[in-house]
């Protein structure tokens, strides 16, 4: 058996492309003493990836010219040197951009009567990043006012659903008027706006009648910029991601940092990782919502390996809606 897996060509200048991709065939590995073997199912693919393209400084090392991609996913065990594990267990792992692989650090699912492909989305790293950055960093009340961007992808969707149970108003931003119309009827947010009609600052003011008090900020650049100008005194800001400026040639220059200042605005980055002692409560957590039917969820999957790099590009552009997938097997 051969396996697929896709490497790093060349570091994107600007914009990902899938010439930036190579896609290669290699022979099948074989486990280590306490390895697992492992054929890949699914694939999450996440804008964390952009900057893993990168050689530049970040909170963990790049990918390599030639190496694989990185990426979660979940697979079948094939073959076992691990007694922890046995042929046919259910899988995460951070194998990558592959079919198969071995590996020593992988945790096994529990089975909750879900789809696996759950395990990279809601109740996977985007559900564990919601939760625990609106919880630990994000301290909703119920009555505040809370701002999610990319209001219908894997985090953004969550946030905003967990924000509505503890009490808040909350609104959405996202990109057209499907998605917003998806956010406010079937996620049960108060209002979404559209960032792409052209009247952010007016429309944000009139779905905050009074004001922002968190703001779960995925995007970045023009949407948090104008959110600053809507912040309230003690307001937090949860820094998740940046993804409108991942791509971009120059950093964006912001213009109403004053309010920080003026607002004694609480400003913090997180890193899922930082509670990774804690999944377990995450998980359990957000179990038991979706069981009882409180958490909806969506998918964008698409088909095969050698369409990872063609999702990769599409969920940067913002062509995902909900969690995006590849499916492997």
């Amino acid at each position: 058996m051969q396996n697929t897996r896709v490497v790093l060509a060349s570091r994107p200048k600007g914009w990902v492309s899938e010439d930036n991709f190579r896609i290669e065939q290699a022979p099948l590995a074989s486990p280590g003493e306490g390895e697992v073997l492992v054929k890949n199912l699914w694939l999450s693919l996440d804008p964390y990836m952009r900057g893993r393209m990168s050689d530049a400084k970040s909170y963990v090392k790049g990918v390599e010219l030639g190496e694989v991609m990185v990426g979660q996913t979940v697979g079948e065990v094939l073959e076992s040197k691990n007694p922890g594990f046995k042929p046919g267990d259910k899988v995460l792992t951070q194998l990558g951009w592959q079919l198969f692989g071995a590996a020593k650090d992988v945790v096994k699912l529990p089975d909750l009567n879900v789809p696996l492909s759950y395990y990279l989305g809601i109740l996977g790293m985007p559900g564990m990043t919601a939760y625990f950055g609106l919880r630990e960093i994000g301290q909703p009340k119920a009555g505040e006012t809370l701002v999610v961007s990319a209001a219908s992808g894997a985090v953004g969707s969550v946030v905003g659903q967990l924000a509505k149970l503890a009490g808040c108003r909350v609104v959405g931003v996202a990109g057209g008027a499907e998605k917003c119309g998806y956010v406010v009827r079937e996620l049960g947010f108060d209002a979404c706006v559209d960032y792409k009609a052209g009247r952010l600052y007016e429309d944000l003011k009139a779905a905050c009648p009074r004001g922002v008090d968190v703001d779960f900020e995925n995007v970045g650049g023009e949407i948090l910029d104008t959110l600053l100008r809507l912040m309230n005194v003690g307001s937090r800001i949860v820094v998740c991601g940046l993804i409108s400026e991942y791509n971009a040639a120059e950093p964006y220059g912001y213009r109403n940092m004053r309010s920080v200042l003026v607002n004694r605005v609480r400003v913090q980055g997180m890193i899922v990782f930082d509670w990774k002692e804690r999944y377990g409560e995450g998980l359990k957590a957000l179990g038991a919502e979706l069981a009882q039917g409180r958490l909806k969820y969506r998918e964008s999957v698409v088909e095969g390996i050698e369409n990872a790099p063609k999702g990769l590009v599409a969920l940067l552009k913002g062509g995902n809606f909900g969690k995006q997938l590849v499916r492997l097997g």
